[in-house]
């Protein structure tokens, strides 16, 4: 079973950068596609980006692609989200999560397996 931490959001102004990390334990995400949601006040959790178990497929969701990317690194079993030009549409509680499953087209918050604490990234105008 695997534990996961989420460290790096803060508050940033708009057009600022944050990276966030994802530390894995109790198992290894190289079994895992891992994959980022957030979740905004009284709104439901949403997709934000993914990788595969091989980091040879990513998907993003349209609201961030060539903003956001999504990198891993197996041999410090962390996965990482790095966020550029931000906007204040962006502030949410940022979630890790593992999928057991391969990588076909988008996860789904009712396909994962295991999901971090989350934390907080605030972006201000």
């Amino acid at each position: 079973q695997v534990q996961l931490v989420e460290s790096g959001g803060g508050l940033v102004q708009a057009g600022g950068s944050l990276r966030l990390s994802c530390g894995a334990s109790g198992g290894t995400i190289s079994r895992y596609t891992m994959a980022w949601f957030r979740q905004a006040p009284g709104l439901e959790r949403e997709f934000v980006a993914a990788m595969s178990r091989s980091g040879g497929k990513t998907a993003y969701a349209d609201s961030v692609k060539g903003r956001f990317t999504i990198s891993r690194d197996n041999a410090k079993n962390t996965v990482y989200l790095q966020m550029n030009s931000l906007k204040p549409e962006d502030t949410a509680v940022y979630y890790c999560a593992a999928d057991i499953r391969i990588l076909i087209g988008t996860p789904t918050t009712r396909g994962i397996d295991y999901w971090g604490q989350g934390t907080q990234v605030t972006v201000s105008s």
